[in-house]
């Protein structure tokens, strides 16, 4: 993520009972900071407990690194033709994964697992691919072979080999349920990060939201531009730090679905939206798409904001669809 993070708030004038407090760690393979304003210590440290508690139950559970996730589980039963209960996190994370896919026309998918254990083996090894192994991956894939059934909660996935992956919605879905745990201990003013994925509730006391920093998305480019942050999210994707070379080619480690491979354009998709599964999500979604596609699919994501900047042909080309 090219998120250059957050700053610090304005200065606090009014509300003086409310002390900041933040806390920080790693989570699913990057850093987690949160930030919020509570009456006293120890209501922010039981609050930033169960927060954690939270975070790690929905690693177990969305994890596909992990033998024993539950996602792992379900998608050992790929091709069974059985309906299998799933929690109600699971679920949820995959309706919305899946809304996502059919509305991205599967520029987004879930089950993406195959092409993205092969992709993720390249960039780490540093070796292509070959057209039999991406062939052979791509007949597992689609979202449409995976089916709900809200009645039973429950999910079938019908061709044998599939494999889910949600780690480009998870880390959203998961800053949208630690804000759910801090508003049950009364905290309002927040601030969750995840790697770069940033959900903001209230504003600080005093300001009119949290100063949150974009970076330009070049390596080594300390340029950033300054926002207010509040009741909303943000996330960048781009190519920045990961990817592949290979016959000359640069390949980001951001995977079009459809092809298996790597985007072989520069991108970096900026995405403001009402909650963090969006925002995280579809960075993925308008990368895939590139900047002129991107302008007609906005339109079917309501409350969506994006700042994408392409180079085609050696030429960088910036759109932004309304003021952050």
């Amino acid at each position: 993520m090219s998120l250059m993070g957050f700053l610090w708030p304005g200065k606090a004038i009014s509300q003086p009972e409310m002390s900041r407090f933040s806390f920080h760690r790693g989570l699913m393979g990057t850093q987690f900071n949160v930030i919020f304003y509570a009456p006293d210590s120890l209501t922010a440290l039981r609050a930033n407990a169960a927060v954690n508690a939270r975070m790690d139950s929905l690693n177990q559970i969305m994890s596909d690194y992990m033998d024993g996730s539950e996602i792992n589980q379900l998608s050992k039963t790929a091709g069974s033709g059985r309906w299998v209960p799933v929690s109600s996190d699971l679920y949820n994370v995959l309706k919305k994964a899946q809304a996502i896919a059919r509305l991205s026309n599967g520029r987004f998918d879930p089950t993406v697992g195959p092409l993205s254990l092969l992709w993720r083996r390249a960039v780490r090894r540093k070796e292509f691919p070959t057209n039999t192994e991406r062939k052979r991956a791509r007949r597992s894939v689609g979202y449409r072979f995976m089916e709900l059934d809200s009645a039973t909660r429950s999910v079938r996935l019908k061709k044998a080999g599939m494999r889910l992956d949600v780690g480009g919605i998870g880390q959203g879905f998961a800053i949208d349920e630690a804000l759910v745990v801090l508003h049950q201990f009364g905290i309002k003013s927040a601030l969750i990060d995840i790697g770069g994925d940033i959900l903001a509730a209230d504003a600080p006391p005093g300001s009119s939201g949290w100063r949150v920093g974009i970076g330009s998305g070049k390596a080594g480019d300390t340029d950033t531009t300054t926002i207010l942050l509040r009741n909303a999210a943000i996330t960048t994707s781009g190519d920045t730090y990961r990817f592949l070379e290979h016959n000359g080619r640069r390949y980001s480690h951001i995977m079009d679905p459809r092809s298996g491979l790597g985007l072989r354009h520069f991108v970096r998709a900026t995405v403001l939206a009402p909650d963090g599964y969006r925002a995280d999500a579809l960075t993925k979604v308008f990368s895939v798409v590139g900047l002129r596609k991107s302008r007609r699919l906005l339109t079917r994501f309501l409350g969506v904001k994006l700042l994408i900047l392409e180079n085609t042909k050696g030429q960088l080309h910036k759109w932004q669809s309304a003021p952050f």
